[in-house]
């Protein structure tokens, strides 16, 4: 009897030990879901970060995360929260400085008129902002400059102001620092900043030009409706604020060379931009202070750790089969689509940070697939991206909320064209270039 009560003794153990990573999987998955769910509704408009950082809290205390875990996830992140922040004030001082509303008298002239021309322009400025400034400046600063611009020229606003949304998220592959999902893949990699630009510029160039040639036919009865010239007195460019913003470039690029983080040449250019706006008095401490947006770096941080509780409990186990190894065409495409899938499913921020422990193992090749599916994919719903969702209430802001049947149906017409030349041109990049 001792030895068989000695033989049953495991098994108990084993199944109180199966409970209790049932229990940890779904009290993870619940906190995740009630997270994406603030986020996509943001209650009375509070910040994303009340319920992210409670959630993160109540699973370390719930021992569903480890708090060493949870701290060495808090601790990956912190560059990428750094650099996040500085890009924001950046952003916010470049527009501060005129320079956004110099590119829309930019536009507004040389478009003369024109509403394809306009989307011709608004399509540069929009993948450039995106690919420099990140996308967060081509929602929330460009936008608005989008509309006003459509305005004078009393052209119809949506396919431009559409285009703003498609732009920042599929323009977004660039650079490491054109997206938060860019940032927070680069060092899983391990490219420098000129290998990674090399490796994505053709299928940054594809997915634009899949976006531009779809828009010209998705809104033709739209850039057929003749607008009116409106040459105005233009904003003159802010040339050192364009040099300060290049020196930033070539600062991402040099950092990474010698192995020091971006977050410091963004650091580099946002201090001297504020120091020659702080004494004119055109921007103040608590304005730099708000674009730094902290609730959202906390957000940032609250969803890592939950996320990785999700991961660690079950989720990565469950798509590491879906996800093929090595970076051959299908296996690129693969993983492309089960990534724009996760993401659609559970925004773009979670299934990048899902997706990137599985795919590292098959190489730089793999990675940035994943980053081809988190940046194009989001175009198909409004909750493919926290940027979109942004974009969408700047445009109900002024009173142009998007339709769902239309917006869903551009991105059917857009999403799997630049998926597959994205990818085919990913595949061609890591033959010729390495990968």
């Amino acid at each position: 009897m001792g030895c068989q009560h000695h033989l049953a003794a495991p098994s108990g153990q084993e199944g109180k030990d199966a409970l209790n990573a049932v229990a940890d999987e779904t009290v993870s998955l619940i906190a995740l879901l009630a997270v994406l769910a603030w986020a996509v509704t943001r209650p009375r408009g509070w910040p994303e970060a009340v319920a992210a950082v409670p959630a993160a809290v109540i699973l370390i205390a719930a021992g569903a995360i480890p708090a060493d875990r949870a701290a060495a996830e808090a601790r990956r992140l912190g560059p990428v929260v750094g650099f996040l922040a500085a890009i924001l004030v950046l952003a916010h001082l470049c527009e501060k400085d005129g320079l956004f509303r110099a590119c829309g008298d930019w536009m507004a002239r040389a478009s003369a008129g024109s509403p394809r021309r306009l989307l011709a322009q608004v399509s540069v400025i929009a993948s450039v902002t995106t690919a420099v400034l990140s996308l967060d400046a081509t929602v929330v600063l460009l936008t608005p400059v989008v509309f006003a611009t459509a305005a004078r020229l009393e052209a119809r606003a949506r396919p431009h102001v559409y285009a703003c949304t498609h732009l920042a998220n599929s323009a977004s592959l660039l650079l490491p620092v054109s997206n938060l999902t860019n940032l927070l893949a680069f060092a899983a990699t391990g490219l420098a900043f000129g290998r990674f630009a090399a490796l994505m510029a053709v299928p940054w160039l594809a997915a634009i030009a899949v976006e531009y040639a779809v828009f010209g036919r998705f809104f033709a009865s739209d850039l057929n409706t003749g607008g009116r010239a409106d040459p105005g007195r233009g904003t003159p460019l802010p040339v050192v604020t364009l040099v300060v913003v290049a020196l930033t470039l070539a600062g991402f690029a040099g950092a990474s060379a010698a192995g020091v983080t971006p977050a410091w040449a963004a650091f580099a250019g946002a201090v001297v931009l504020a120091a020659r706006a702080l004494p004119r008095r055109t921007v103040t401490p608590a304005a730099l202070l708000q674009a730094a947006d902290l609730p959202f770096l906390l957000f940032v941080l609250g969803l890592g750790i939950v996320v990785t509780a999700v991961t660690d409990n079950g989720l990565g186990q469950a798509l590491a089969p879906l996800l093929p190894a090595g970076t051959g065409l299908p296996a690129l495409l693969a993983t492309a689509a089960l990534a724009a899938a996760l993401a659609n499913v559970c925004n773009n921020l979670p299934a990048v940070l899902v997706l990137l422990p599985l795919a590292a193992p098959s190489g730089a090749g793999a990675v940035l697939a994943v980053l081809l599916g988190v940046n194009i994919g989001p175009n198909l719903t409004y909750t493919g991206s926290l940027a979109t969702l942004l974009w969408r209430r700047i445009a109900r802001h002024h009173g142009s909320a998007p339709d769902l049947g239309e917006f869903t149906r551009l991105g059917l017409l857009t999403v799997p064209a630049a998926l597959v030349l994205g990818v085919l041109a990913l595949w061609a990049g890591l033959h010729i270039l390495g990968g």
